[in-house]
Order: structure tokens, then sequence, then C-alpha cells
């Protein structure tokens, strides 16, 4: 609606402290709320520049819905004329001025819900523009002790907004620290260049996460053999058994459950080597697990759990020592995963108490997590013909994961409405797929 944009937002707007700090933190509650008292946009006319519902903006200003898909902040960038970098984002294409637009700068493709991109969408996207490189070398900036620590710090950071909204729209930030960290090891000391080599290794194992997570597999494969090749010769071999164990996931949903098994037994072979931390352990035995529930090879599946929750009895008491990295794996994990590994097996009605008293236990932090295991639960409770109580479950998933920048769960979600089919003239299908339409929306 072109003649519906503003021409930009008032500069004092843009310069205080409070909508800089509301930008950052991408708190769209106070977005808007500043929008209307500052600049008069009042929220049926943000509704109409962002293109959503004024029923959805009011939800998201009274703090009963937030926004972490990425087409949608970019549309919420577009149309109040909020500067990309306020935000996070690259440079919006109104902000080029049209002689650069002209030139080959890249522009971001909007994330699309519950679709995965081809393998040359996947590889676009995983190439940066030619001249980044000569810029970097043109930076010429020194490496020293303190960059290294920055660059870990945003690291631990990337990790902790994947945890909580997802990664798909972390990958170009991902990506360029991981060719700066990749560009700049030839040039530093011989002291500094082993931290960043792994600095480097843990990059590109955060990339091939990020791009696992936005159900670009093939991209996500060759980053996780990056992040392999770049932490050779370090034995490292318990950073080795976790790229490893993100590769058995990525396997276990690409549909390839037999090479999910072999990566996750290398994994384990990996981490024996590095002494056998028994929390390590325990989490790689479960990896196994679903790949061999994928399968349905029950028995084998059994046996991984078990060995799993035995590795875990033993890591009692020594969490402290373990990689941090795999701390998440607790007890509330441990169950809910177990249930996940029945489900997939069938075994429906063991794995519902279990799926459902992980929920009870988790964080409203967590939120990626609880939108999976909801969609677990509600997939046990469907196995076992109970529709109401799995729509009802569904519902937590469908509203997290409109919260999310997670093309991964938006993928179950959404194979969750594909088995819902033969129920459509349910009523209890019926209302699920309007609260599906209005999360869409």
């Amino acid at each position: 609606m072109p003649g519906l944009q503003p021409q930009g937002l008032p500069p004092e707007l843009l310069t205080s402290p409070e909508w800089q700090r509301a930008c950052q933190q991408r708190d769209f509650a106070s977005v808007f709320r500043l929008v209307k008292v500052k600049a008069g946009i009042y929220p049926s006319r943000v509704a109409a520049l962002c293109g959503m519902t004024p029923s959805r903006v009011g939800e998201i200003m009274s703090g009963r819905r937030r926004l972490a898909h990425i087409d949608v902040i970019e549309r919420v960038a577009d149309g109040l004329r909020i500067p990309g970098a306020m935000l996070g984002l690259a440079h919006r294409p109104w902000e080029i001025p049209p002689s650069a637009a002209s030139g080959q700068h890249p522009r971001r493709r909007p994330a699309q819900k519950f679709a995965t991109a081809t393998d040359s969408e996947q590889e676009s996207e995983a190439e940066p523009g030619r001249g980044l490189e000569e810029l970097l070398t043109l930076a010429d900036g020194r490496v020293t002790r303190s960059t290294l620590l920055a660059l870990r710090s945003s690291v631990e950071d990337y990790w902790r907004r994947d945890d909580e909204y997802g990664g798909a729209s972390m990958r170009p930030a991902v990506v360029g620290h991981l060719r700066y960290v990749t560009q700049v090891m030839g040039s530093v000391p011989d002291s500094l260049r082993r931290d960043l080599q792994s600095l480097a290794a843990e990059l590109a194992r955060l990339a091939g996460w990020a791009y696992f997570d936005a159900c670009q597999y093939s991209t996500a494969r060759s980053y996780f053999t990056q992040a392999l090749r770049l932490s050779h010769g370090q034995d490292d071999y318990l950073f080795m058994a976790n790229v490893l164990s993100c590769m058995s996931l990525q396997a276990t949903y690409d549909g390839q459950p037999s090479d999910a098994v072999a990566l996750a037994c290398k994994a384990q072979d990996a981490a024996r080597t590095a002494g056998g931390q028994p929390l390590v352990m325990s989490m790689l035995h479960m990896r196994e697990a679903f790949a061999h529930a994928t399968l349905r090879d029950a028995a084998s599946c059994h046996q991984a759990i078990g060995r799993s929750r035995e590795a875990y009895e033993q890591a009692r008491g020594q969490e402290a020592e373990a990689p941090s990295w795999v701390r998440y794996f607790d007890e509330t994990k441990l169950i809910v995963d177990t249930g996940i590994a029945l489900a997939k097996l069938g075994e429906s009605e063991r794995a519902e108490p279990l799926i459902a008293e992980g929920l009870r236990r988790e964080t409203g932090a967590q939120q990626r997590g609880r939108a999976f295991h909801a969609f677990w639960l509600a997939t046990a409770q469907l196995q076992q013909g109970r529709l109401e109580a799995a729509c009802d479950s569904a519902g937590p998933a469908l509203d997290l994961s409109a919260s999310l920048d997670s093309p991964r769960v938006a993928g179950h979600v959404h194979e969750f409405h594909r088995r819902l089919a033969p129920y459509a003239r349910e009523s209890s299908v019926i209302v699920f797929e309007q609260r599906m339409r209005e999360a869409v929306g």
C-alpha cells in the first residue's frame, strides 16, 4: 500500500534512548506505543502499514503476543520506516540510494513459514557479497585478546537467542563472524591462532545449527563439516562429538535415520576418546535412540534409552564438570526426550505422561523447546485417537511458533495440521485451523 507509507519517523524519536532500547530488544509493545505517542501513528494505522490485523497489533501492545518471525519484523521495519540496523536487520531497500540499489547488493529474502528453500536458494543465501573479503582486508584491524573475548561473548549471545527465539534469523550475522575469523587467522600471532581456530570451529557449528533450524539441510551439513575440519588437529574430541551429534539429529530430520545412527555412534566414540564424560554420553545415547525410533527399531531404541538413563545417573553431582554446551540436558530434558523417542516408535500411552511432565517442569524462557514438546504431546494424544486433547495440546505449539523464527518448529506444526486432514469436519479441528490462520496472518 504505497499511499499509506509514512515519510519517516521523527528524528527525536529515533535518537531517544527509550526507542533505541526498545528496538535493540525487539520489544514491539514499546515500539508500537512510542510510535503512537511520539509520532501519532495509531494502532489501526500500524496494522495497515505493517500488513497485520488491528487485533494482532493490540495483542502485541498488551504483551499477549510477541514478534520474532523475521519476515514480520521486516514488514514492521518497512511499514514504519525503522532503519534496519536498529532492529538487527540488513539495510532495508528504501534505505539504499537508487544508484547503489542497482548494483550487486544482495537482498535478503523474507522467511517463509512452513516452507524450505531449494538447494540453489541455500547456496545463494550462504554466499555473501564478493567484496566482503576485500573490505575485511582493508579494515586491517589488529586482533587482540580483547577481540577474542568480544567474539566469544557474541557467540554466547547467539546461542542464548537461538534457544529463546530460534536460529534462522541469525544466519547472516553468524556467517559474517565466521568469515571474519577465518580471514584473520593467518595474520595473528601463534599465541592467538589456536584460540581463533577453536572460535571459528564453534562459529561454523553455530552456522550449521542455524541453517538446520531453517530446514536448509545441505547448507547446514557443509558448515558442520567445516566445523569438524577446523577442529581437526586440536584433539578436542568432545567438540567433535558435539558436532557429530548435531549432524545425527539433522540426518534424523532429513529422512536418513541409518546415517543418523552411524553419526551418533561415531560421536560416542569421540566422546569416549575424551574420557566418556557421562552427561555428554547420556545426550549422545538419546540422539541414537531418536534415530532407532525413526527406523522403528524398538529393541535398539529401548537399549539406547536405557544407556542414556544409566549415563545420566553417573553424571549426577558432576554437572559442573560437563561442557557448557551439554548442560541443557538435565533431568527434565531426559524425561521429555524419552517420551519423544517412544512417541516416534508409536508407544504413545507410555510417551504421553513423560512429555507432559517435561512440559510441566520447563520454564517460560525455553520457548522453542516448549513448542517442540507441545507438538509431541499433541502427537502422542492423536496417536491414541484423542482428537480434542491433541488439538488443545497443539495450541501452545501454534502460539509459540508465531513468536519464534524457527522453520523447524513451523514444520512440525504444519505436519500436525496435515495429520488432522481426516478429521477436518470435527469442531476441535475447525477451532484449531482458525487459530492457525490467525497465527499465520
